[in-house]
């Protein structure tokens, strides 16, 4: 109970930090734009469903009868036109994209470390960023075909996933998946991949810039067709890996005191691996390679909170998606945008050195 209103507590909290954030970044650029005016455009643009009907459609030449849903929008504050065009149409799909990117890689962040018992550890660590790298730069550098119109992403997502599934398959042996060797074949993997991505940079050509720029990670471009497939497959995931947050507790103390205390250890890594593969999946795909989100933001809320998953693994996504926001609008407020893969580089580099000062980071 102590847990649940703890995790309660201080999820509203860093809740409410975000909601500024998002508030705040609206409002910054060219037209400068009050949190007031940003928070009634938002409202503003708020859809509801208002209404059910049956109307018709035809296959095959038979009538069939098809629900139309009807929506309205509630709320209706005077704002000036361009302020609402600028705030629903260009910021708020980029800054919510970063928002959800932000919580996807903090929450794998939270599961690796936890996963490997490793304080180095984030979500590339079994080369899932590497994979979707490779998958993005081959598009770029030889566009191909993908199946239901996939396009960058879809062959990211591929490329992320295949490498997951690889690198769990030349870590298993007779249903056992040894974390040292999983974490030894994904650096090697890491670094294979690595040097496909060097290849393809060097036969590039005029794509060149456009590849440096995706590796980079940004959130340009950002649209609500890339905000609602990242919000219908990391929601879902977070709330699976939630429910697994006292078995992260668990494994902590060690493969075989999980097994006495009842946990189905090789099942649980599986399930683990395999969601927060998909979850840093979803994320590179329509962001690029984004680092140190995951590393960080889950070492400094663990200072704050502590190492109880069931805690540690909604606030650490929050607190990833407000650092993600506040460092893409730093990475968009100069004279020359910058990939906000620069900005939280710079940033977390010189934290993480500091946090290697500490003792709390040398144990989780």
């Amino acid at each position: 109970m102590r847990i649940a209103i703890r995790t309660g507590v201080w999820s509203a909290a860093l809740f409410g930090a975000l909601v500024g954030v998002v508030l705040v970044s609206a409002g910054v650029g060219p037209v400068a734009i009050e949190p007031l005016t940003v928070a009634k455009a938002t409202l503003n643009a708020v859809v509801v469903p208002s209404s059910l009907s049956l109307g018709q459609s035809t296959v095959g030449g038979v009538a069939l009868p098809t629900p139309a849903v009807g929506y309205s929008y509630p709320f209706a504050f005077p704002v000036e036109e361009t302020h609402q065009v600028i705030v629903t149409t260009i910021r708020l799909p980029r800054i919510l994209l970063g928002a959800v990117v932000g919580f996807a890689l903090a929450t794998a962040g939270v599961v690796m470390q936890g996963f490997f018992r490793n304080p180095m550890a984030d979500p590339s660590i079994i080369g899932v960023s590497s994979g979707a790298a490779v998958g993005a730069v081959a598009f770029l550098v030889a566009p191909f075909a993908l199946p239901f119109g996939l396009g960058l992403q879809g062959a990211a997502f591929v490329g992320a996933l295949l490498t997951a599934f690889g690198v769990y398959l030349i870590a298993s042996e007779n249903g056992r998946t040894p974390v040292a060797t999983l974490l030894l074949a994904g650096v090697a993997v890491q670094t294979f991949l690595g040097a496909v991505i060097s290849f393809m940079l060097l036969h590039s050509g005029e794509s060149l810039r456009q590849v440096v720029y995706w590796l980079m990670g940004h959130l340009d471009n950002a649209s609500w067709g890339d905000v609602g497939v990242a919000a219908l497959v990391v929601p879902p995931l977070f709330l699976l890996l939630l429910a697994y947050g006292r078995d992260l507790n668990v494994l902590l103390l060690g493969e075989e005191d999980a097994h006495s205390l009842g946990i189905e250890v090789e099942r649980t890594k599986r399930i683990l691996l395999a969601v927060s593969s998909l979850v840093t999946a979803a994320a590179v795909a329509v962001s690029g390679v984004i680092g140190f989100v995951g590393l960080i933001v889950p070492h400094v809320m663990r200072l704050v909170v502590g190492p109880d998953h069931r805690i540690l693994l909604p606030t650490s996504a929050l607190a990833g998606a407000a650092f993600l926001v506040a460092t893409d609008t730093l990475a968009r407020s100069g004279t020359a945008e910058l990939p906000v893969g620069v900005v939280t580089a710079a940033l977390g580099a010189p934290f993480f050195l500091y946090l290697l000062r500490t003792q709390e980071v040398r144990s989780l």
